[in-house]
Formats: C-alpha cells, sequence, structure tokens
C-alpha cells in the first residue's frame, strides 16, 4: 500500500482508512505494513495524535 508522505494528505488517508476497514491503527499497520511510530510522528508535527477511543487522528 502506498501511503502518503505529505501530513496532511496522510492525515486524511490515515483517518479515512480507520474509518472505512480498521478498528485500530495496529491493525491497519499490520494490513498495509507500516510503522505506526512513524505515523504517529509524521500527524505529530502538524499537532494531531492518534486517540483509540475515537480510532482516529485529532
Amino acid at each position: 500500500m502506498n501511503i502518503p508522505n505529505d501530513p496532511m494528505i496522510l492525515l486524511s488517508f490515515i483517518n479515512t482508512q480507520l474509518r472505512d476497514f480498521y478498528d485500530s491503527l495496529d491493525a491497519f499497520c499490520e494490513a498495509a505494513d507500516a510503522d505506526a511510530d512513524i505515523i504517529k510522528e509524521k500527524l505529530s508535527s502538524v499537532d494531531y495524535e492518534y486517540d483509540p477511543i475515537q480510532n482516529q487522528f485529532v
């Protein structure tokens, strides 16, 4: 799976994936062979953090 590098595009992409297909960030990362820490770091750079209760970056 091709994951966007731009943080704002990544935000939209990840939240859509989480909303539509995955019940957690870990489930998404496992399916996409992605690193959750890298995703969290990129989105943290634009002031978004993962909320596991909402299952989205807020």
